[in-house]
């Protein structure tokens, strides 16, 4: 419910209405809530609301009531670019900022990619409002796009740039101060030793590192703050200006007797910021293959311009342009060969290391490498519509979304820094209740404010997440999610479609059997005669074998049974084996019985042969089943194919269970009832496929399938295999386990490292290097999944 009198105004679009009455019906739903008076317009599909009253319903009454009458309310999804974040306590605030908007479904903020993900209602939210309550929040947003793409980066490399020069000052500064130390790890002695330089000269060195290289800090530390949270910039800022205004007032008191300790906080802030500058680094690197992959399409293509070929920028190219593209040369855009033969190497997009034949008719895609052949095309996608866009969109969606095993660190995270300053008192008070002199009272409580690093929680998962995901890419495995990575881990069955993700997708003739006196060619070529014009699968197999054929006269089809016609003077009949009269009942079944599907045909009413259709397994089916048994994963076929054809081509590739005569909503709810046996996930390639993939747990696409197969799926695989199943898989077992091992280290650290500051072990500034390496070492440990491959093949079973 709202809380003021004050009236307020939605204007939201309404999907689905076909006439008035529906129009009708959603402002009587919606005149039924308190407070609420609508108007909805049918011509603009809208609906203003006009919500009135402390007891008035909100606006996500307001939408929910709309999507219960069976009408929905469009949401869109905007990305931005964030400046101003230093640690997870800064991502999980402005997460929660952004969730609390009016309108917002849903919003999710990544520290590694310094990014934000909005769902939100039009009409309720706008995206400048958006950027508004981030600014309000203590950062900065500017909405990401593909053209704001270069210009982020080169505002990112400019403040990179601009913050190493700052830390070589701040080193400059810092050097003289830690030199005079008496060892790293004496801080309490007889003082002597701190004045090789003299104080007055300490306190001026120390002074801009802390006012003007910190000020970042004392300016992330207010946001935060003003926000109604504490991040890192607050225990920095915080422990270093103790340092700083304990050894100013002891300078200038000139209470000689006393410690001064500018070389804590001059070299904490210059540890920290080298910290910072090591893991922007590190972070830059996580995106690499991203980088890799936009690197690699040409910024110019050949193309045919009133009959002459010339050199025109990619950007420009329109669908139906013709480009031509010479050996050696990348392919600008996705297109269609219209002449030429080449092998086109698609490592970069697929993973696989052999060239790919292309002739006339064959799709090519940008960014592959052309081979020995001169390849003339047709552009069919430019720009963002290409598939090498397609995927650099979903690894980047993949990248910024966050999975389940980060929620710890998040709530972690949201507590950390008040704690961390509540140790920091009671670390304080309890040296001094001990009897220990002032300013070791007052060490010890630093050491405890600079040792803390929330940003280790923070980076823990979403660097793991961006490398792996971009890993993934380069091999042919397009992640939706973190999500779906995550479930992929501890897939324990795959329920796998048939045709076109075991099989190659395609009938083709694999046997002709001559009755006596016939010769199998010959048949062949009379079948395909009074076949031609059909649309049969089955037809089209037998047209294909046969190649040239004479022509079919008085061709007629019998509903379910099959054709007959004219033939060079010879009445043909073409079907069923009942329908050509064939007798041989042995033949038949054993035909049957090895997966093939019968077409029999008859001369003059005489049978002739009888034709062995299948749908052959792919090369690499076996291979691929052998990996996933190996990594623990059941394999059950759904297919809607009779009992007989199921289990041949089952037995054919090793799986030992599988489901015949299945139809697509039976397809889903077997899938469902495996689920009940575990964590379950479902490869299909067709628009039958839908309903299962959505039901899975974990859902994998073969990316030669349909686009409604692709948009259900979580996982898409760029090769036709099925051995991307088992890539995935190893992916993500292999991403989990550096999530595991980051969160362990962050969690580790921060357990050992605060005590042993608050027992007095450790000064600030060993604290301060500790912190700045830890997320260093978090970002760099992520960073080996670089070197994950797929496993090898293992022979089939």
């Amino acid at each position: 419910m709202t809380n003021t009198d004050s009236p307020r105004s939605l204007d939201l679009p309404v999907a689905g209405m076909t006439c008035a009455a529906c129009a009708a019906r959603i402002e009587r739903v919606l005149n039924r809530l308190p407070g609420v008076t609508a108007n909805v317009n049918l011509a603009s599909e809208r609906a203003h609301v006009e919500l009135v009253g402390e007891d008035a319903a909100d606006a996500g009454d307001v939408v929910a009531s709309i999507r219960k009458a069976g009408f929905e309310v469009p949401v869109r999804e905007v990305e931005f670019a964030i400046g101003g974040m230093t640690c997870a306590a800064c991502s999980t605030r402005l997460e929660k900022v952004l969730g609390k908007r009016p309108g917002v479904e849903a919003a999710s903020v990544n520290l590694a990619t310094e990014r934000a993900r909005v769902r939100f209602v039009p009409g309720e939210s706008s995206v400048p409002e958006l950027i508004e309550v981030v600014g309000r929040a203590g950062f900065t947003a500017t909405e990401s796009g593909e053209a704001e793409h270069a210009a982020e980066k080169a505002r990112r490399e400019a403040r990179y740039q601009g913050e190493l020069r700052q830390f070589w000052v701040a080193a400059a500064l810092s050097l003289p101060l830690l030199a005079q130390m008496p060892a790293m790890f004496g801080w309490i002695g007889d003082g002597g030793s701190h004045d090789l330089l003299p104080r007055w000269l300490q306190l001026a060195l120390a002074t801009p590192v802390q006012f003007w290289i910190g000020a970042r800090f004392y300016r992330g530390a207010w946001a935060s703050l003003r926000g109604g949270s504490a991040n890192m910039d607050v225990l920095v800022a915080l422990g270093t200006s103790i340092a700083w205004l304990f050894s100013t007032v002891v300078t200038l008191a000139g209470l000689h007797d006393q410690h001064v300790y500018f070389e804590a906080s001059a070299s904490i802030i210059t540890l920290v910021l080298l910290g910072k500058l090591l893991e922007a680094r590190a972070k830059a690197r996580t995106g690499a293959a991203i980088e890799a992959l936009l690197k690699l399409q040409p910024t110019l293509a050949r193309v045919e311009r009133n009959g002459q070929v010339v050199d025109v920028p990619v950007a420009e190219l329109v669908t139906g342009d013709i480009f031509v593209v010479r050996p050696g040369d990348a392919v600008p855009v996705d297109g269609e060969v219209l002449s030429g033969e080449s092998g086109v190497d698609e490592a970069m997009l697929t993973g696989e290391g052999l060239p790919v034949a292309k002739g006339e008719g064959d799709p090519v895609f940008a960014a592959t490498i052309n081979g020995t052949g001169l390849l003339r095309c047709r552009a069919t996608g430019v720009g963002s519509h290409t598939m090498l866009a397609s995927i650099v969109r979903l690894v980047e969606q993949a990248q910024g979304s966050k999975a389940p095993v980060q929620r710890l660190a998040d709530r972690v995270s949201a507590i950390f820094v008040p704690v961390v300053v509540v140790v920091a008192v009671l670390t304080f008070g309890g040296w001094l209740l001990a009897g220990a002199p002032l300013q070791q009272a007052l060490v010890n409580a630093v050491a405890v404010l600079v040792i803390a690093c929330p940003c280790a929680l923070g980076l823990a998962t979403p660097t793991a997440i961006m490398v792996g995901t971009g890993q993934g890419a380069r091999h042919g495995v397009l992640v939706r999610n973190a999500e779906a990575l995550e479930l992929a881990e501890r897939l324990g069955v795959l329920a796998v479609d048939k045709t076109g993700t075991l099989t190659e997708g395609r009938p083709v003739v694999v046997d002709t059997v001559a009755a006596p006196g016939f010769e199998a060619d010959r048949v062949l070529a009379l079948a395909a005669a009074v076949e031609r014009g059909s649309s049969h699968p089955l037809a089209a197999a037998v047209v294909a074998a046969a190649g040239s054929a004479p022509e079919g006269t008085r061709v007629t089809a019998t509903a379910g049974a099959g054709v007959e016609g004219l033939v060079d003077g010879h009445r043909i009949r073409v079907g069923s084996p009942a329908f050509a009269g064939w007798a041989d009942a042995g033949r038949v079944d054993a035909m049957a019985s090895q997966g093939q599907s019968l077409v029999a045909v008859a001369v003059d009413g005489a049978p002739a042969a009888l034709i062995g259709v299948a749908d052959r397994l792919r090369d690499s089916t076996p291979t691929a089943l052998a990996r996933l048994g190996n990594l623990g994963v059941r394999v059950v076929m759904l297919t809607g194919d009779n009992e007989r054809t199921a289990r041949a081509v089952a037995e054919a590739c090793g799986i030992s269970e599988f489901r015949a005569g299945v139809m697509p909503d039976g397809k889903a709810e077997a899938v469902r009832a495996l689920a009940r046996e575990g964590r379950v996930g479902m490869a299909g390639d067709g628009i039958n496929d839908a309903p299962a993939l959505a039901a899975a747990d974990v859902s994998f696409a073969i990316g030669t399938g349909t686009d409604v197969a692709v948009a259900a799926a979580d996982v898409t695989l760029v090769r036709s295999d099925l051995a991307g199943v088992a890539d995935a898989v190893e992916l993500s077992r292999a991403t989990l386990g550096k999530i595991r091992q980051n969160l362990f280290f962050a969690f580790v650290y921060n357990v050992l490292g605060i005590p042993l500051a608050a027992l007095g072990m450790l000064n600030p500034v060993v604290a301060a290097a500790a912190m700045a390496m830890s997320s260093v070492s978090v970002v760099s440990n992520s960073l080996l999944l670089r070197r994950w491959r797929p496993s090898a093949n293992p022979e089939p079973r």
